[in-house]
């Protein structure tokens, strides 16, 4: 599953490409697509149409479109395979297409690719969450990741050594702290000079400051490279691959 520097490259790109553009039309090829629209793809596709995307917002792994209405936002959950690529009209539908955004001005459209179909798309209200910022009801429980101007230090610090587990099983739990997953969790923990399984309540300060820095300096590497591409399924909206796999010292 892509971790914060993989949906931080997309989100980019999505804020270039889609952001203050007004939706056409909204095509579903595959219910399950859309299985988290409760109401199904034929409402989904009418309340999208003549929205427009005011914004791309990632919170650690989670990314959204608030739309114009004000009260909505498109969250999209991009799961094992998930891609959201930007193409001309023109341009072959991908085997795995699930979804086409159009839109009025004409231009490159947004499509949603899922090879295995964990991913998804679906339209949520909007609920004040912690200093008053607008969020997706599915995401309000989600802590704040290490790059978020609001992430709090001093209460990570407090609330890891309340954990009483291991530190890496710690470090992915959304809960706490999100956006970190098995590739940076590893590739972080061996930086700072902790093992895994360290208790969390034996973590002393300046060793908890330690290893939030090491999640920074990876996640930036990591976000400076394009992320981290396995395979061709973790791309960005144009379809480039990361290289930071060149990087990685210990994950796999």
């Amino acid at each position: 599953m892509p971790e914060l520097p993989e949906v931080e490259v997309v989100r980019r790109g999505l804020d270039q490409w889609v952001v203050g553009r007004a939706i056409d039309r909204v095509d579903v090829y595959h219910e399950r697509a859309v299985r988290r629209h409760i109401m199904g793809a034929s409402d989904l596709a009418a309340r999208l149409r003549g929205q427009t995307f005011v914004a791309a917002v990632r919170r650690g792994k989670y990314l959204w479109f608030p739309l114009s209405d004000g009260e909505h936002a498109l969250v999209a959950h991009l799961g094992m395979s998930g891609q959201l690529l930007v193409q001309p009209h023109d341009h072959p539908d991908e085997v795995h297409l699930r979804v086409r955004i159009r839109f009025h001005d004409h231009g490159n459209e947004l499509r949603f690719v899922d090879q295995r179909t964990f991913g998804g798309l679906a339209l949520e209200g909007l609920v004040r969450a912690e200093y008053g910022i607008a969020v997706p009801a599915s995401i309000a429980h989600i802590a704040r990741d290490p790059f978020d101007e609001h992430f709090d230090d001093e209460r990570f610090i407090r609330d890891l050594r309340h954990r009483r587990t291991g530190i890496k099983r710690a470090l992915l739990d959304q809960s706490l702290i999100s956006g970190v997953g098995n590739i940076y969790a590893d590739e972080a923990l061996w930086r700072a000079r902790l093992h895994y399984a360290k208790a969390t309540d034996s973590m002393t300060r300046a060793q908890t400051l330690t290893l939030l820095n090491r999640i920074r300096d990876v996640m930036r590497e990591a976000l400076d490279q394009g992320g981290t591409s396995f395979d061709s399924l973790y791309v960005d909206v144009n379809g480039r691959s990361g290289y930071f796999e060149r990087g990685l010292n210990v994950y796999g």
